[in-house]
């Protein structure tokens, strides 16, 4: 009998929490109009508001500065704007700085040109180089409006922990606004918008066990928001216009909601089983390049790189073995090709990476499958010197 598929891609996306998927299903009963006034759209009202709270917890914010959006991307799209209001008086952003390592969502620049988006380079280690983010904001043309700064508190390929707290005090000393990635970060380690120091955060459901399709952007108070992206009926207080997706968004509360019962208990293990992972892929094959092995990470993240094997050729090699894994971001509509993490880390982009990501059902029987596929294909490696 064939083995089943081990699922190492969580990263990527997460299976849906047994948690949402049971409030999903009672919500499909809740078929009112979230914005009728009477009792069926006043029930469904009711819901997107608990799931309102419970996304401002894993946040660390109040629940009136969650606005819902369907998922990171047009988050990150709404904010990167240089259009922002101060109450009702036009607020200009005059330029984004985004660090090198950020997911295209935001390398991207969202509504800013071109010209108007500088990258903040990060050091060999993985990590954003706050000398150099202080060198650019003190660069910064202040006639042009405020600056905007958007660094990720993890690093989606490598797992590295980002100096957001410090990256703050610099942008608060330049009188900029903060954004701060959290995609990766929340449900794996604490996440407070107030204690990082972030004007905004950018949250998404379906890296916590919750549906595709919702997101958040979260602030950090009601007076200083961006242009509004989406433009109708005055949803979610005016700031992104729809009808509510009332299904996917009690889903993502309700996964919100384990990850912060969880917390602990599953990081814990979640890092224990990354530890012995990454124990047993050294014993296999030495000389495996974990990028980030000696940074803080999130505990479900390994990124690595095994000399002689290029990354597309492992992920199918992995592939073949049923073990699904990433080369990389898997976020960009299926493409393959060499890490934009790696280069900006100064490291030989030709080498590739593969990364494995843990989760809430990931098992000691699973590692051990992953360690045995892994040295399998660590031992069809061409030595040093044949063609592949």
């Amino acid at each position: 009998m064939a083995a089943s598929r081990l699922y190492l891609d969580w990263n990527a996306t997460a299976p849906l929490h047994p948690a949402a998927r049971d409030a999903m299903l009672r919500a499909l009963d809740l078929f009112g109009n979230p914005n009728s006034v009477h009792g069926e759209g006043r029930a469904t009202r009711a819901a997107i508001e608990a799931a309102r709270r419970q996304v401002a917890i894993i946040a660390g914010a109040e629940p009136s500065h969650v606005v819902f959006t369907s998922g990171a991307t047009e988050a990150a799209n709404m904010v990167l704007t240089p259009e922002f209001r101060m109450g009702r008086t036009p607020l200009a952003i005059g330029h984004l700085y985004v660090s090198a390592i950020e997911h295209p969502a935001l390398r991207e620049g969202g509504r800013f040109p071109k010209d108007r988006v500088s990258e903040i380079p990060v050091t060999f280690d993985g990590v954003v180089d706050l000398a150099a983010l202080e060198a650019l904001l003190a660069g910064h043309d202040k006639a042009t409006g405020l600056p905007m700064v958007a660094i990720m508190l993890a690093n989606n390929e490598t797992g590295i922990i980002q100096p957001a707290r410090a990256a703050a005090d610099i942008v608060q000393a330049h009188g900029g606004i903060f954004v701060v990635d959290a995609v990766q970060a929340a449900g794996r380690v604490p996440v407070d918008i107030n204690g990082i120091g972030a004007d905004f955060l950018i949250v998404s459901s379906h890296k916590i066990g919750g549906p595709k399709g919702a997101g958040a952007l979260v602030s950090r108070g009601e007076v200083l928001m961006p242009k509004p992206l989406i433009h109708g009926g005055g949803q979610e207080k005016g700031h992104r216009s729809g009808t509510e997706n009332s299904l996917a968004l009690i889903g993502f509360g309700a996964a919100a909601a384990a990850a912060v019962a969880e917390f602990e208990t599953r990081n814990v293990a979640i890092g224990a089983l990354r530890d012995r992972l990454e124990s047993g892929m050294r014993l296999a094959a030495p000389d495996v390049i974990i990028h980030g092995a000696e940074q803080s990470r999130v505990p479900n993240t390994c990124f690595f790189t095994l000399p002689g094997l290029k990354a597309e050729t492992g992920q199918i090699a992995f592939d073949l073995e049923g073990v699904a894994l990433s080369a990389g971001s898997a976020c960009s509509a299926g493409k393959l090709g060499e890490s934009h993490v790696l280069v900006a880390m100064g490291r030989d982009p030709q080498l590739g990476a593969l990364r494995i990501s843990l989760g809430f059902a990931t098992t000691d029987e699973e590692i051990d499958r992953a360690i045995s596929v892994f040295a399998k294909i660590a031992g069809r490696r061409k030595p040093a010197g044949v063609a592949a």
